[in-house]
């Protein structure tokens, strides 16, 4: 096994390489220590699937639970990978016969809701061309 130290380096580029930021503290540092460590360290570094496939697991996972935060930061990190607006929407439409239309539906509200943010942070108008 990995020192800890070596696993959370590792942990940490991994983050930023997904999201594009450092990892923030939080309520909880300690969470983000182990989910650093463990989940970006040891799991999302793992061999056979890339950076992009993990991520669209982690973006199909998070929108099937349902967990808002958690899909508005990977709807980003999936962005920040390189997967385009409509690929996101593709997946999320998919979705709707795995895990239910509402799962769909709520999935459909937050990317709408991130990408409109992205365009106002942009100074972009939502009906320009993508």
């Amino acid at each position: 096994m990995d020192q800890p130290s070596a696993r959370h380096e590792r942990g940490e580029a991994m983050f930023q390489q997904v999201f594009g930021r450092e990892p923030r503290p939080g309520s909880y540092p300690e969470f983000l220590q182990i989910t650093v460590d463990h989940l970006f360290g040891e799991i999302w570094t793992r061999p056979h699937l890339s950076v992009e496939e993990r991520e669209l697991v982690a973006l199909t996972a998070v929108a099937l639970a349902r967990t808002d935060w958690e899909l508005r930061g990977h709807i980003g990190a999936s962005l920040h990978l390189g997967m385009s607006r409509e690929k996101i929407i593709e997946v999320i439409i998919q979705l709707a016969y795995y895990g239910g239309w509402p799962v769909a539906n709520n999935g459909l509200r937050v990317a709408q809701e991130v990408f409109a943010e992205l365009d106002g942070a942009n100074g972009k108008d939502a009906d320009d061309d993508r």
